[in-house]
């Protein structure tokens, strides 16, 4: 652990130098890099630099214990003993946590994603109730919430919306949410009392800035359109809508939840980028989250990450299984149980890994 430490202190300090190179501030791609470099090292920095120092008077303890025998500096070398062992212990422990490898977008905004898969009508009424859900969790966080664009059903519940979710840390927040949530209950079109399975899926994207994707003009094709969902009537008079489609990627995205076509086209090209850098990462990188966002799109519901089954009134999430009763109110209040299970036994699961990696070395 110390040597990787060190290392750390290093490649701060290396960092620190760099910063000062006028020629980095011509780039801002690579000072926002730096800068995000330098901001993720430095509490862990300081900490062990506070380690260090408590080490030292650890050290001086023991060795005014060994060789004075004035009983006043005995007395006070034995309390300094006390205090600089325990903080020794808890400063070990906050390091071991911190060198736990960070996930470099938990800090950032977040697009969050939420579809109506199999079940029709059914699967689009639990779009609408856990994407209520996440907006109460949001809340409750402190984070801003924003409507990017949302897709009605017949009912008027969600076959489709896309919210922003804005403050620090949002996107470690809900990072685990992403892949197919399955939920078991009676519809409310169902005569015969059977119960249905439906499947939603959830996509969460980290905030992209303009200079981490980069569109050229000739990538793009924006179109005007006409709203295609029945509401907003005063939008389905113009072409207000916006669809852009990305031709190196294919990907596309469709916003119609504005009055204005330029806001429209704004809030299209935050989605549009998140996504094309989603894609890119996945290409480049085989980090967990990356092979769970390929999955999003499949809908296929053996690959799911937790059940809500309703008659049994239980949520069951599959990667921990952990079984949480009274649905309702989790579904209302308190998401965040689970969500903060998850956490743990992630950041859990890390430290044991590398616990062993250093037994290893």
């Amino acid at each position: 652990m110390k040597f990787e430490l060190d290392n750390l202190v290093t490649e701060y300090e290396n960092l620190w130098q760099e910063l000062t190179n006028p020629e980095v501030y011509s780039d801002p791609k690579k000072l926002k890099e730096l800068m995000q470099k330098k901001k993720n090292l430095e509490e862990t920095v300081i900490l062990y630099k506070e380690y260090k120092r408590t080490c030292e008077n650890l050290e001086e303890a023991k060795l005014i214990l060994k060789n004075e025998s004035d009983s006043e500096m005995i007395e006070m070398a034995k309390e300094e003993f006390e205090t600089s062992t325990k903080k020794i212990e808890e400063f070990e422990e906050k390091l071991r946590i911190m060198l736990i490898p960070k996930d470099k977008n938990d800090e950032k905004n977040i697009m969050l994603e939420v579809r109506a898969g199999t079940g029709w009508e059914e699967a689009a009424l639990f779009a609408r109730e856990l994407s209520n859900a996440y907006m109460i969790f949001a809340k409750e966080q402190g984070f801003q919430l924003e409507i990017l664009d949302e897709s009605l059903s017949e009912n008027e519940w969600y076959k489709e919306i896309i919210m922003k979710i804005s403050w620090y840390w949002a996107y470690s927040k809900f990072k685990f949410e992403a892949w197919t949530h399955r939920v078991q209950r009676i519809p409310e079109t169902e005569s015969k009392w059977r119960v249905h399975t439906s499947a939603i899926t959830v996509a969460v994207l980290p905030e992209v800035d303009e200079v981490d994707v980069v569109f050229k003009d000739e990538d793009l094709d924006i179109m005007a359109c006409r709203a295609s969902w029945a509401g907003w009537q005063h939008v389905n008079k113009t072409e207000s809508a916006i669809r852009i489609v990305h031709k190196p990627s294919g990907l596309f995205v469709e916003c119609q939840d504005q009055r204005s076509q330029l806001k429209n086209k704004e809030k299209a090209l935050q989605i549009l980028r998140a996504r094309v850098w989603a894609m890119e990462e996945e290409k480049r990188s085989a980090q967990i989250w990356a092979a769970r966002l390929a999955q999003v799109w499949s809908w296929d519901r053996s690959e799911k990450i937790r059940t809500y089954n309703f008659p049994q009134d239980r949520v069951t999430d599959h990667r921990i299984w952990e079984s949480y009763s009274n649905l309702p109110w989790i579904m209302m209040w308190k998401l965040w149980h689970i969500i903060e299970a998850l956490t743990i036994a992630d950041q859990t699961a890390k430290l044991e890994e590398l616990n062993r990696s250093w037994l290893s070395d």
